[in-house]
Formats: C-alpha cells, sequence, structure tokens
C-alpha cells in the first residue's frame, strides 16, 4: 500500500461532525488518521460511536494525542477549542483546522501568536493555501455567504436583505435536546433566534470585506423536520435584468471547485452527503431571489475542513471530496 502523505489527527471524534471526518479522511487518498482523541470513549473502537463505519477501519478512540501529527481537527463544542489549545500543545508544524465559532471572527483570529484564516475557500482561497491555521465557516454562514458574496462584491447590497434558512437535525449536535428528540421533530417545523443568530457575525465581516456598502440582514433560521441539510433564500432589491446577475454569479464561481449555479429550481437532496453548494436565481420585479443548499455536515463543515486541508497542503481541491448524491 502506497504511503500517504500527511497525518491527521482528529480532537473530538465520537459525534457527527467527527464522524463525517472520520469518513472522508478514511477514504481520502493522501491523508491518513494518526489519532482520534475522546475523553469519553477512550479505548472504544470508532464504529462503536460510528456504525456506518464498520468494516472500514480498526481504530479506537484514544485517550492521548500526538502532538506531532501533520494536521489537527478540532471537532469541540463551541467555546471548547481555546481551552484545549492552551491545554494540549502541537508542534510547530502542525495545522489547526478548528470547526467551532472560537476563531471566526476577526477581534477573535489571533490567538497564542498565531492567526486563524477564515476558511471559505470561494472568498479566502489563495490566503487558506498559506495558512497555518483556519477557522471553519459555520453551516449557516457558509450557505448565506454563498448567495449573497457576488452582490457584496458588486456593491448591489446597499439595501436590505431577507434571509430565511431552514436546517436539519443535526445541525444541533449529537447531544439531546428538546427540540432534537424524533418525537417533536417530526412532522414538525419552527424557528428559532431569530434576527439574532451566532452566524451573523461571520457572515456580516465577509460580506464587508470588499468595503461596499450592505444593508441589515434580517435571518430568520428554522428547524427542519428531517437530518441533513439548508436550504437558504435570501431576497434583496436588484435593479439588473436576470441574465445580468447570472452572468454576475457565474463570473464570481467561474474557479470555485464546488459551487455551481443552477437553472433548474433547488432541492435539498441534490447536495446532502455531497461537499457541494448549488445557487439558484430568480428575479420578480425588483427583487431577486438567491437560493442556496448545502449539507450542513459536509459543505457546512467536515467537508469544507477537508476541502481546506487539501488547500493548506497543496492538494488538488477536490481530493477525497467528489461525493455523489443520493436524490432517489
Amino acid at each position: 500500500m502506497r504511503k500517504k502523505n500527511i497525518t491527521a489527527g482528529i480532537i473530538g471524534g465520537s459525534g457527527y461532525t467527527g464522524g463525517e471526518l472520520i469518513r472522508l479522511l478514511l477514504n481520502h487518498p493522501e491523508a491518513e488518521i494518526d489519532f482520534v482523541y475522546s475523553t469519553t470513549r477512550a479505548g472504544k473502537s470508532i464504529t462503536s460511536a460510528h456504525q456506518d463505519l464498520l468494516g472500514q477501519t480498526e481504530l479506537k478512540f484514544s485517550g492521548e494525542i500526538n502532538p506531532e501529527v501533520d494536521v489537527v481537527f478540532l471537532c469541540l463544542g463551541h467555546g471548547n477549542s481555546t481551552s484545549f489549545l492552551n491545554e494540549n500543545k502541537f508542534s510547530a508544524s502542525t495545522k489547526i483546522i478548528d470547526l467551532s465559532n472560537d476563531f471566526r471572527l476577526q477581534g477573535d483570529s489571533m490567538f497564542n501568536g498565531q492567526r486563524f484564516i477564515y476558511g471559505l475557500p470561494e472568498l479566502n482561497k489563495s490566503a487558506i493555501q498559506a495558512a497555518e491555521a483556519i477557522a471553519n465557516p459555520g453551516c449557516f454562514a457558509t450557505a448565506i455567504q454563498l448567495a449573497l458574496l457576488p452582490l457584496a462584491k458588486a456593491g448591489l447590497l446597499g439595501n436590505d436583505v431577507h434571509i430565511n434558512a431552514v436546517t436539519g437535525s443535526t445541525g444541533a449536535g449529537v447531544g439531546l435536546s428538546d427540540t432534537s428528540h424524533f418525537s417533536w421533530r417530526n412532522n414538525n417545523v419552527s424557528w428559532y433566534k431569530p434576527f439574532t443568530h451566532q452566524h451573523l457575525g461571520e457572515i456580516g465581516e465577509s460580506l464587508n470585506s470588499f468595503g461596499k456598502s450592505v444593508g441589515k440582514l434580517m435571518f430568520l433560521p428554522n428547524r427542519g423536520n428531517f437530518t441533513r441539510g439548508i436550504l437558504a433564500t435570501a431576497y434583496t432589491h436588484f435593479d439588473g435584468t436576470l441574465e445580468e446577475a447570472k452572468q454576475l454569479y457565474s463570473d464570481f464561481y467561474k474557479d470555485a471547485a464546488f459551487t455551481h449555479l443552477s437553472d433548474e429550481e433547488l432541492h435539498l437532496k441534490q447536495v446532502v452527503n455531497t461537499n457541494q453548494c448549488h445557487i439558484h436565481l430568480h428575479k420578480h420585479d425588483d427583487l431577486l431571489l438567491v437560493t442556496s443548499a448545502i449539507d450542513n455536515l459536509l459543505k457546512g463543515a467536515s467537508g469544507q475542513a477537508v476541502q481546506n486541508m487539501n488547500l493548506m497542503f497543496g492538494f488538488p481541491e477536490t481530493t477525497g471530496l467528489l461525493l455523489k448524491a443520493g436524490v432517489f
């Protein structure tokens, strides 16, 4: 068997994002998992938490870290990455990819003398390629930014933007809560955190990074009665034609490996289980409606983390991420 180019460690591998990351790295031609660290499952098999990996790995969760790995992924709860890195030191050559919200905002991006680059490849590709540490974007933030970035760059977001997005239950994490139980979630839908969602900060910073005027973002997140995926819609004033809007988006994403413009209306099944973001545009009078769809655990989390890893180590961006959706 050919020796793989890099070794990877995973911190917090028993949750949804950790499980997806393990699956992706097991099948990555250039990366080998060195350890999967867990304080609650040390010594237990990976398949005790991720039964979908039965027959694919004999790895066990570890109670120790290897500080010399080439890259470490932090799949910890929000606020825990900072404390973990304070208590556990990695080598100077170890690259860090954090999936929490600890370092996403510019004011939080410096940590122990190291800058975390915001890891949205469609926005920061060249900076990611040169980075030693990455703050992986949030799932809602990914879907919404990809829907709006071309307008922001063109200076066409000066008016208020109305955003509505629905996410699957895996977005709430593996821990149980009143709104993630099957009996509550099934055949049900509800909104939460209206106009105050925590991802608005990173969305706003990215949209404002072009130095153009950006109107108020009015974001209403919703809980869906399904497990995976985000479907986001955003509309705002737009004076141009639909064809002009399509050209704007096509130009912006012409080199994007995973973000594609669709002439057909979107549905979630076309992106679930992939690292794709699909975008559709619709013009109504003086309003432009932008729809985006992603898998919250892949393009919204672990898939994008591997995409960032590929860029950091000089691998083709799509390596290990050419995944097919199951639409039937």
